[in-house]
């Protein structure tokens, strides 16, 4: 691996409510997922989350999720794969009206919306479908050796896979719920170890193996800060470029 990819979910204020650290985080990322307004984020947020990444060279992504203010995207929802196909296109639309060009850079699914997609085909296929009648050059985001991935490549997207440097990991490649209490990475020198090696251990003890595109760490994390720049700083030192997917 000489090069790879570090996103941040940003843009998921809301309101009066301040959620992230966007401004410090985006220094030190080439890749920004933006909350499109259904779990998180507002008109006004999408507009100042967007000028701050292109004042940052950071490409822009679309980051779609339920309809789901309250649970932020994160609860299981059912939703039909024609309502999932359009409500792709309406949140990727939106974003790219912010877009200097016009343009978007990548899609990214957020929360129960991306883990669902993971797994289960018919979502996958609408999730896909959506992003290439709106775009086909948009590259996809998915979870490593997940489901989505694979149909992505199959309807001929660019598809980046994806390890999360907080997140934990179940033996199937799945990640651990946030409804468990050993979800989340707050160890930074285990957050660093995953993006310079090709396999994670999961919480059984088991080692899955993975080739990452795009590294991912959380904005609204308690170490969103730390983590990302002593990644950046061991990217660096792997001799591994940090750039745009």
């Amino acid at each position: 691996m000489t090069k790879i990819d570090l996103n941040c979910d940003l843009g998921e204020s809301f309101g009066r409510y301040t959620l992230g650290l966007d401004e410090e985080v985006l220094p030190y990322i080439t890749s920004a997922n933006i909350a499109c307004g259904f779990h998180a984020g507002d008109p006004e947020v999408m507009q100042q989350t967007v000028t701050n990444a292109e004042a940052n060279h950071v490409e822009l992504g679309a980051h779609p999720g339920l309809r789901d203010l309250q649970g932020f995207g994160r609860r299981k929802m059912a939703i039909a794969p024609a309502t999932a196909k359009a409500e792709m296109k309406y949140q990727i639309g939106a974003l790219m009206a912010f877009s200097a060009t016009g343009k978007l850079h990548h899609v990214k699914p957020h929360g129960a919306l991306y883990n669902m997609a993971a797994k289960d085909t018919a979502l996958a296929t609408a999730i896909c479908e959506g992003i290439a009648e709106v775009d086909d050059s948009l590259i996809l985001v998915a979870l490593a050796n997940g489901e989505l991935a694979r149909v992505g490549r199959e309807k001929g997207l660019r598809v980046a896979q994806e390890v999360f440097a907080d997140r934990q990991y179940e033996a199937d490649g799945s990640l651990v719920s946030r409804t468990k209490p050993n979800a989340m990475v707050t160890d930074e020198d285990e957050a660093v170890s995953r993006v310079t090696q090709h396999e994670i251990v999961a919480v059984d003890g088991s080692k899955l193996a993975i080739t990452p595109d795009t590294i991912c760490v959380h904005g609204d994390g308690v170490k969103a800060v730390a983590f990302v720049k002593k990644i950046h700083a061991a990217l660096t030192a792997n001799k591994i470029d940090v750039v745009a997917m």
